[in-house]
């Protein structure tokens, strides 16, 4: 899996599909639809009842014959028709007949593309509109498609955008932000078969590249991805069908620069990799990584390299491989990381560490000559570490962790200028180290003590 846009895979349109929904929509296929009775009452035209009764049912030879002859007309139809009736039974069936139409003949969307020249609002407005109220775990959206009380309808409805939206002619110009939301949403179910298909669905748009940007920036959706892999047992397919998605996303460098920062993606990754019994699993952890450093090197090197990615790849190279790909990015991950190793300052390993909040008794904290040299730079960025190191001491439930912190903040003071005693109440973290001075545990209640000390000295105000 090579740096290019082109070797990400052509994934199929239509593949959205599991058990659970082909089990749904076969429930749904001979409930009849009263379209003369529509016509009747003239929520429909004679015309649009012929043209209906010419495909409902029929053969996809048939299907194929009339999209030939008629493909315009029927994107139109379908869409108006979606615009005009309310009936859950009815709309089922219309996203039934465009699921037909396009099955097995993928060229046929380039007819609902087309529809936008008679309306500019096709052919995504029958399916969404703004968002302005959620009704979990399927009802997110004003538009009736994605919040009707049918659990059906929004599946079908986001696997028809889903087509849309893979083979649209200008991906810039289109706005797919309710989707991006109902996604985040649906991937946060307890139900895995819906977080399936909007993981598939994910595994479509996602090839584009201009989607890729809109989804992370969607609230809760990256992280409610992620949140799929640290879920109890969401089994191998699952994990790679979601490390995928990522793989896709990294391919963007300003996604690649801060995934690991706001995620702890590496780390998670190596782990999930470590236990895998799938190659497949293996390979696209790597090739993630290996986006991860050629698009954003300065980003994600020294996390790796704290996080002992260097003696896995060593461990990987040694192993048999039935795929190339993956012999060619271990090589190359091993290579980039060997090089680093050397030439990452003790800072930036300390600071790498920091932000994966994983703190343990590595020679940076203990060492004084790292202190000296290195505590004014905790100021540096908005004393972005030391913050961290503050909520860490307020969050973590980990006694190493807070012993750490606890000391790190301590030598902080210590070595700092003389605003630094100021800025460590400003930022909570003076009156949390005097709690964990009562701490259960013992080392936690030292490092505390040690931390207070350190403070006092020459400090009257405390």
């Amino acid at each position: 899996m090579a740096d290019s846009q082109d070797a990400v895979p052509e994934v199929p349109l239509a593949l959205v599909s599991n058990q659970y929904y082909e089990t749904k929509i076969a429930q749904m296929r001979n409930r009849p639809v009263p379209w003369e009775g529509y016509q009747r009452a003239n929520l429909i035209t004679s015309e649009q009842l012929d043209l209906i009764q010419r495909i409902d049912n029929k053969s996809p030879q048939v299907i194929k014959e009339l999209a030939d002859e008629r493909g315009d007309t029927y994107a139109n139809l379908y869409l108006q028709i979606l615009d005009t009736l309310n009936r859950p039974d009815t709309i089922q069936h219309v996203l039934l007949l465009i699921e037909d139409f396009l099955t097995d003949h993928e060229e046929n969307v380039q007819y609902f593309h087309h529809a936008s020249g008679n309306k500019p609002t096709y052919p995504y407005g029958p399916l969404f509109n703004e968002l302005k109220y959620a009704h979990p775990p399927f009802f997110f959206s004003s538009n009736r498609h994605l919040r009707v009380n049918d659990d059906i309808v929004p599946l079908q409805a986001s696997k028809i955008l889903t087509i849309f939206a893979s083979s649209a002619p200008s991906p810039s110009m289109v706005d797919l932000s309710p989707y991006f939301n109902w996604i985040a949403t649906q991937v946060q179910s307890e139900d895995l078969r819906i977080v399936d298909l909007a993981v598939q669905e994910l595994e479509s748009i996602l090839r584009v590249r201009e989607y890729r940007l809109p989804f992370w920036e969607t609230p809760k959706a990256a992280e409610s991805l992620i949140h799929v892999l640290r879920r109890t047992s969401p089994g191998p397919q699952m994990q790679y069908q979601v490390i995928f998605c990522i793989w896709l996303l990294t391919f963007d460098a300003q996604i690649a620069s801060t995934i690991n920062r706001q995620y702890d993606i590496i780390p998670l990754l190596i782990d999930i990799a470590k236990s895998a019994l799938k190659e497949k699993v293996i390979r696209v952890v790597i090739a993630s990584f290996r986006n991860l450093v050629e698009k954003q090197p300065e980003s994600n090197l020294a996390a790796m390299l704290v996080a002992k990615l260097l003696p896995f790849t060593e461990n990987l190279s040694t192993r048999k491989w039935s795929d190339n790909d993956i012999v060619e990015d271990i090589d190359y991950l091993k290579a980039e990381l060997e090089e680093n190793f050397h030439s990452l300052s003790t800072f930036e390993e300390y600071s790498s560490e920091v932000e994966t909040g994983k703190l343990t008794w590595s020679p940076p904290h203990k060492s004084e000559v790292f202190w000296k040299e290195n505590a004014q730079r905790l100021n540096e960025q908005d004393y972005r570490l030391l913050r961290i190191l503050a909520r860490l001491l307020s969050t973590s439930q980990s006694p190493l962790v807070l012993s750490v912190a606890a000391h790190d903040i301590g030598q902080y003071v210590k070595y700092s200028n003389k605003d630094a005693k100021k800025i460590v109440q400003e930022i909570g973290a003076k009156q949390r180290i005097m709690e964990l001075m009562t701490h259960e545990d013992q080392d936690v209640r030292y490092q505390a003590l040690s931390a207070v000390q350190k403070y006092m000295t020459n400090a009257w105000e405390f």
